[in-house]
């Protein structure tokens, strides 16, 4: 697995994740304070050393990855979900393709 990164580096990357799933009122939510009070209970300090912090931050970063999953996913699927019958003008346009002009005008 690669290496996780900086701890705020995946805090600010899951309250980002936070707001697009949330909308602007993610500061108000339960888990946005969670997420604040766990990251700040388990920092290093010239006080203590904090064992978990390593842990805190790998199932901070898992839980980061699933949230841009299901982000990437709901989008895809959106995208992509069948909507009945297309034409074939519709079809070729979502692989990148155009279609000939016909002869005489008709399309």
């Amino acid at each position: 697995m690669a290496a996780l990164g900086a701890p705020l580096r995946t805090l600010r990357a899951l309250l980002r994740e936070l707001r697009h799933a949330a909308g602007r009122s993610y500061r108000d939510s339960p888990a946005y304070r969670h997420l604040l009070a766990a990251f700040r209970a388990h920092r290093v300090t010239s006080e203590k050393l904090c064992r978990a912090q390593q842990e805190l931050h790998f199932q901070a970063a898992t839980y980061l990855c699933l949230l841009r999953s299901v982000r990437e996913h709901e989008a895809l699927h959106r995208e992509y979900h069948g909507r009945g019958e297309r034409s074939p003008q519709e079809v070729a346009g979502l692989v990148g393709f155009r279609l000939p002009q016909q002869p005489g005008g008709k399309s």
